[in-house]
């Protein structure tokens, strides 16, 4: 799903015009966002706790990254733990932007307790939130929700959610952007 992806990440990183501080969360497609923000964004601070990310995020040299601590979850390649919720609740951050392992009408999942915890400690220390998610997490939950969709203000993905998901996006208010892929 690399072309969707791509897509997704052309259509959000625009949306990030005007922040100074960003925070970004791990995952393939927010790994895509960190690409298109190196290319794109020039003299903001991005706080993450991927090092994909950090990596992609290094070579433009005018962005500054924050390294979050914890403990290292290798096949997620990111910073997980007490350590590093405890880190985030001292920071402030003009936008967070996150993936999910899946999207349903309850909100946005992780099958990773520990990831969703970052997560919903990012979205909560950011005035504006955003989760990036391909149209294969749609209608799927996972262990930990960490966020209701009244929280998210706006969602990237590939193709419109329907039906429940569709609805519980509308009912919150949440922007559903539609990256349409290059064919």
């Amino acid at each position: 799903r690399v072309a969707e992806r791509d897509a997704i990440a052309r259509h959000a990183a625009p949306l990030l015009k005007g922040a100074k501080v960003v925070m970004l969360g791990s995952g393939a497609t927010t790994l895509q966002v960190a690409k298109r923000i190196a290319v794109e964004m020039r003299e903001i601070t991005v706080i993450t706790h991927a090092f994909g990310v950090a990596t992609a995020l290094s070579f433009n040299p005018t962005i500054r990254v924050l390294m979050l601590p914890g403990l290292y979850h290798s096949t997620e390649g990111a910073m997980h733990g007490s350590q590093t919720v405890r880190f985030l609740e001292r920071l402030n951050a003009d936008w967070s932007v996150i993936g999910a392992s899946g999207l349903s009408a309850d909100g946005p999942s992780d099958a990773l307790p520990d990831a969703a915890d970052v997560y919903a400690s990012m979205m909560a220390r950011s005035s504006q939130r955003m989760v990036v998610a391909d149209s294969s997490k749609f209608d799927r939950a996972f262990t930990a929700r960490y966020a209701d969709w009244v929280e998210v203000g706006c969602l990237v993905t590939d193709d419109a959610p329907q039906g429940a998901l569709r609805e519980a996006l509308e009912q919150a208010g949440t922007r559903t952007i539609v990256a349409a892929t290059a064919r």
